[in-house]
């Protein structure tokens, strides 16, 4: 089936103390939006967004699209860019989008298609939707989700979605990177890059004492974050800012053993290459970020995107799709999101071989759509 993208762009008004993006005139919001709109009419539409945005050309978007169910990709402020991304601000223009698909373009049903990390910017919002509580970010500065009455959607699709971008950063977090100030003095035991560090198979014990360790990093730099903030505060800079490198934070012995967590995905290889690599490489999570950031979007204590925190909020109809060669997203994400939603009518599909992206597997993202297809048409 032929379908029409349309570009558009939702815009509003937002005062804040600084800007957070460049570009663009201060005090005003522009959310770039595409709407993928098939031959058939649909009261329905899937709304897909996604913290830094960019997936509005994936296959499995366009692919839904060919089934005749409308698709809008939202792309929020920070597209292509997450240095300085704040959640809260995230999720305010997916409300925008959300509000403006139902109140400008007219569709009675809206889901939301939380594609990776747009699972937990979707569970964010459902959460805020149906149980706000948000006034502040992390960092204290006011941001109230509780006064923008956002529509709560008629359900949420955990297609391949990770746990939220605060959890999945803490378990890909290098824990042989003690001292932050010397990133690249690694302590070798757990270094598992380094040559004569540790080898898979990995010991439950190893793999337990690995993730208490990425924790307890995640805290430091936190812990470091307060104190820069507080400083800034003192000084009666409330609105400044310090921008920061994290490094190693690619390390997962998900990756190396395939043991750890397991599917059918490929050993030695992530979802953006060759882990090692991307341990230390541009494109690794918070690789350049800000303090406000860091505590939005990073922080193990106190990003309010918490994925397992927001599932436990919400109470809608829910389909989690897990794709089994999945090297971003394997099975203890979906199983603990799903666990969480213990409020939630929840239906689970396994695509099995499928990769994250559906890259070269055009026949398993069609199985994907049509998933989400038949149960968008269960919800009418």
């Amino acid at each position: 089936m032929k379908y029409e993208r349309i570009p558009y762009l939702v815009l509003f008004s937002e005062q804040s103390a600084f800007k957070d993006t460049y570009g663009g005139e201060i005090g005003k919001v522009s959310v770039e939006c595409h709407l993928l709109k098939s031959e058939e009419p649909c009261d329905s539409v899937v709304i897909f967004s996604h913290p830094i945005g960019g997936g509005a050309y994936l296959p499995l978007v366009s692919t839904i699209a060919k089934m005749g169910i409308h698709t809008i990709y939202c792309n929020p402020r920070y597209r292509g860019n997450d240095t300085a991304l704040i959640m809260e601000r995230a999720v305010m223009d997916l409300a925008a989008c959300v509000r403006d698909a139902k109140e400008r373009l007219g569709y009675k049903k809206v889901y939301l298609g939380g594609w990776s990390g747009g699972g937990s910017l979707s569970m964010f919002y459902q959460a805020e939707a149906q149980d706000p509580r948000v006034t502040h970010t992390p960092a204290g500065d006011p941001y109230d989700l509780t006064a923008a009455n956002m529509i709560p959607a008629d359900g949420v699709m955990l297609l391949a979605a990770h746990l939220s971008r605060n959890l999945t950063l803490t378990e890909w977090m290098d824990p042989s990177i003690e001292d932050e100030s010397r990133p690249w003095d690694r302590n070798p035991e757990w270094n598992i890059y380094d040559p004569n560090g540790p080898k898979p198979p990995y010991s439950a014990e190893f793999v337990a004492e690995f993730r208490e360790r990425q924790i307890a990093r995640n805290r430091r730099i936190t812990k470091w974050v307060k104190e820069q903030l507080a400083e800034l505060k003192a000084q009666g800079l409330e609105n400044h800012e310090r921008c920061f490198t994290v490094q190693g934070t690619m390390a997962d012995p998900r990756w190396l053993d395939p043991a750890v967590d397991p599917n059918d995905r490929e050993p030695g290889h992530c979802m953006l290459g060759d882990p090692f690599v991307v341990n230390d490489g541009p494109v690794g999570l918070a690789r350049f970020t800000t303090l406000r950031s860091w505590l939005s979007q990073w922080s193990y204590d106190d990003s309010n995107a918490d994925g397992l925190k927001c599932a436990a909020r919400i109470s809608c109809p829910m389909l989690v799709i897990e794709n089994s060669a999945d090297d971003a997203c394997t099975p203890s994400h979906a199983a603990r999101l799903m666990a969480a939603a213990s409020k939630c009518d929840i239906e689970h599909k396994v695509i099995k071989g499928a990769n994250h992206y559906y890259f070269g597997q055009f026949d398993l993202a069609q199985q994907a759509a049509e998933t989400v297809r038949d149960w968008v048409l269960k919800q009418a």
